[in-house]
C-alpha cells in the first residue's frame, strides 16, 4: 500500500494547486474553434511540472507524456467549452474561476477542465514518485469535441499519431467509473414541391405539408424504439425545420427539417436511416450530414455526424481495473454507470473499438448549464484516480 499511500497524501498536498489550475483555465474561453490561448496555459503548466514530452498535434491537440513503456495508457480532457447561455441566469461571472466555498466555479469546471486539472496533478504525482512502470501514459488536451464528439481521437488515431491501448475520458462522472453512453446522428430530411402563386395555391405542391405529416410520424417513432438495460432508449427528436419560397406569397417549393437521434445498444447509422426513410414521402431525400469545420491551427480533418454507440461490460478486464482503482479510493463498493451526453469515446471505443472507460469530477447535470461548478474535493479523488489506475493495471496493487 505504499504506492496508494504516497499517491493519497501528494494529491492532498497538490490540492489547491489543482485547484488554482482549474481556475486559470476557466479564466480562458476557449469556444471550440478558438482554444489556442487556453492550450499554451496548459502547455507551460505542464513543462513546469516536468513531463516527459509536450507537444502539438498538426489539428491542434495537446498531448502530454510520462514514462516510456510499451503500452499505452491515454487519459482525455477536451478542453473546449460551450458559450454562456443568457448571462442574466448565472449568479456569478461565467468565467471568473472563483474559487469558494470548496468549489472552483466557471464554465469548463465541469464540461471538462476540471478533469484536465487533475490529469495535470496526476502527471506531476507520478513524475515526483518516478514512475517508470509498463505504460507510457498520455494526457491529451483535446480540442473541437462540443462542436464535434470524436474528431480529435479520429485525427489523432487515423493519422497514427497516437494510437492508445486503453482510454480514459475524464468527461464529469459525479465520481463513478462510466463504461458506455448511447451513440448519436444527425440527419436531415429534404422535402421536395412546386411553387405556385398564394393566390392560387391547388396549382402548386406544397413541401410544408409534406415534412408536416412526417413530422407527426417522427413523433411516433420515438414512441417505438428500442431500449438496452443498460445505456436505456434510443431517441429522436425533430430539433429545425426550414423552408423556401419564391415568396411569402407563395407555395413553398422546398422544406427540410433536422433530426437529432440517440442510438442505443444494437441500433446503427443504416437502422436509423431506413426507419426514417420508412415514414417520409417517396419523394423525400435522408442525408447524413458533414463536419468540416476548420481549427484554430488552420486544419479541417472532414467526418459524417455520425458517433457509434458503445459500451463495455462490467467484466472487461479494463472495466475491473477501473473498478478496483476507486474501490482502494473510496475504500468500498463503487458505482459503475454512463453518461447521458455523448463524448469522445465514440471514436475511441464507438469506432475504433479501444477499451474505454470514464471517471471525472463533477455531475453532469452542470454541463451546459448557469452557474457551472466543480468540488475541489472532486478533483483531487480524480487525480488519486489518474496516478493509481497504471500501477492496478500493472498488478502492483
Amino acid at each position: 500500500m505504499e504506492i496508494w499511500d504516497g499517491i493519497k497524501n501528494l494529491s492532498e498536498k497538490y490540492r489547491d494547486y489543482t485547484a488554482h489550475n482549474l481556475s486559470e483555465i476557466v479564466k480562458i474561453p476557449s469556444l471550440s474553434g478558438q482554444e489556442e490561448a487556453v492550450l499554451k496555459k496548459i502547455a507551460d503548466i505542464l513543462e513546469e511540472a516536468g513531463f516527459d514530452e509536450v507537444r502539438l498535434d498538426a489539428l491542434g491537440n495537446l498531448i502530454a507524456r510520462v514514462g516510456d513503456g510499451e503500452r499505452k495508457l491515454a487519459f482525455d480532457a477536451h478542453i473546449d467549452v460551450v458559450d454562456t447561455g443568457n448571462i442574466s441566469q448565472w449568479d456569478f461571472e461565467p468565467f471568473s474561476g472563483e474559487i469558494r466555498d470548496g468549489f472552483v466555479h466557471g464554465r469548463g469546471s465541469v464540461d471538462q477542465k476540471g478533469g484536465a486539472a487533475a490529469m495535470i496533478t496526476a502527471g506531476k504525482i507520478l513524475k515526483e514518485m518516478g514512475y517508470g512502470g509498463s505504460f507510457s501514459i498520455f494526457f491529451t488536451f483535446t480540442i473541437m469535441e462540443e462542436d464535434c464528439d470524436g474528431l480529435c481521437w479520429n485525427f489523432l488515431i487515423e493519422t497514427g499519431e497516437l494510437v492508445p491501448d486503453y482510454v480514459v475520458l475524464t468527461e464529469p462522472t459525479n465520481l463513478s467509473v462510466n463504461c458506455g453512453h448511447r451513440g448519436r446522428m444527425e440527419m436531415e430530411v429534404l422535402f421536395y414541391g412546386r411553387s405556385a402563386h398564394g393566390a392560387m395555391p391547388e396549382r402548386g405542391d406544397n413541401a410544408i405539408y409534406k415534412a408536416a405529416k412526417s413530422a407527426i410520424e417522427i413523433e411516433k417513432l420515438n414512441e417505438r424504439l428500442p431500449a438496452d438495460d443498460f445505456l436505456g432508449k434510443g431517441t429522436v427528436v425533430l430539433s429545425e425545420i426550414r423552408s423556401e419560397a419564391p415568396s411569402l406569397c407563395a407555395v413553398p417549393d422546398f422544406c427540410a427539417f433536422h433530426l437529432d437521434r440517440r442510438l442505443t445498444w444494437g441500433e446503427t447509422k443504416e437502422s436509423a436511416v431506413n426507419e426514417v426513410k420508412e415514414i417520409i414521402d417517396e419523394d423525400a431525400t435522408v442525408v447524413v450530414p458533414m463536419y468540416d469545420r476548420k481549427s484554430y491551427r488552420g486544419i479541417s480533418y472532414p467526418q459524417e455526424k455520425y458517433f457509434p454507440t458503445w459500451r463495455f461490460l462490467k467484466n472487461h478486464p479494463f472495466v475491473k481495473s477501473g473498478i478496483r482503482t476507486a474501490e482502494m479510493i473510496f475504500g468500498g463498493k463503487v458505482d459503475v454507470g454512463k453518461w447521458i451526453f455523448s463524448t469522445n469515446g465514440v471514436s475511441t471505443a464507438g469506432k475504433h473499438k479501444i477499451p474505454t472507460i470514464g471517471f471525472g469530477p463533477g455531475s453532469e447535470i452542470y454541463a451546459h448549464s448557469p452557474n457551472e461548478k466543480v468540488p475541489i474535493e472532486h478533483l483531487v479523488k480524480a487525480s488519486q484516480f489518474y496516478a493509481l489506475l497504471p500501477f492496478v493495471m500493472e498488478g502492483n496493487l
